[in-house]
Order: C-alpha cells, then sequence, then structure tokens
C-alpha cells in the first residue's frame, strides 16, 4: 500500500509540474514585447521613405516615430490589455498630408484598449487596430 500511495504522488508531481510547465510557456508566449522596436505594417507615404516605429523600453516608456514627428509615450500593460499615454510631439516640417497622418495616428493609439503578439506582428487593437511588424534592423 505505500509503495502504491509514492508512486500515485509521483505520478500526480509530475503531472503537475507538466501542467505548471505548459501553463508557463502559454504565458510566456503571451507575455508584451517590451525591450523590441516595431514598425507599422504599411507602405511609405509619397514622397518619402519614413513608416512609423514604435521602441517600447523595458518599463513601457516608448518614442513613437510617425510619419512626420516623432512623440515619446508610455504603455501601461496588464494581461492583454493596453493603455497608451502620449506625451509632446516634436513639431517637424512636412506637407498637410504627413502632418494629419500623424494626428490621425495619435488619436488611433491613444484608443487602443488590447494587444496580441502572433509570431513578430503585435497588433495593437482599438477604434482602429494598428498591426507592427517585429524590426529586423
Amino acid at each position: 500500500m505505500h509503495r502504491l500511495c509514492t508512486t500515485r504522488n509521483v505520478r500526480a508531481a509530475l503531472v503537475t509540474l507538466a501542467l505548471a510547465g505548459a501553463l508557463s510557456a502559454s504565458f510566456a508566449a503571451e507575455r508584451f514585447p517590451y525591450d523590441r522596436q516595431f514598425m507599422l505594417d504599411a507602405r511609405p507615404m509619397k514622397g518619402s521613405k519614413r513608416i512609423p516605429v514604435i521602441e517600447v523600453g523595458t518599463r513601457g516608456e516608448a518614442r513613437i516615430d510617425l510619419w512626420c514627428n516623432t512623440i515619446q509615450a508610455q504603455l501601461v500593460v496588464v494581461d492583454d490589455t493596453v493603455t497608451i499615454l502620449t506625451g509632446q510631439k516634436t513639431e517637424g516640417q512636412c506637407d498637410a498630408e504627413r502632418m494629419r497622418a500623424d494626428e490621425d495616428m495619435i488619436a488611433a493609439l491613444e484608443q487602443v484598449t488590447n494587444w496580441q503578439l502572433a509570431g513578430d506582428v503585435l497588433t495593437l487593437r482599438g477604434a482602429r487596430n494598428l498591426r507592427f511588424r517585429l524590426s529586423t534592423n
């Protein structure tokens, strides 16, 4: 009887460890990708090679290069939710179309509520979904 209980305890412990490992792997896959740089999944606007880039630091501090300007931001991430608090933007000299695109991008970022990472694609979800690809440079 004693040996049977020990075998059951060992099996139970192994099953528990396997489940904990699977949950940890699942959790790790769902962690926000801090300390990375992502480029908006879009083509450059006419007359420019620039594409918006978001670089997120280890504490959620971010630098966001827009179509024309750059803003500092803070990302507050809890599980799959995210709030983006935007700061002051630089005052670059660009054409009206790119300036409007900056304002539209800032508005979309401020409305983001959730995030998802699938491979090298970070999707920020809100009133408008924004897809960013991991920068490889």
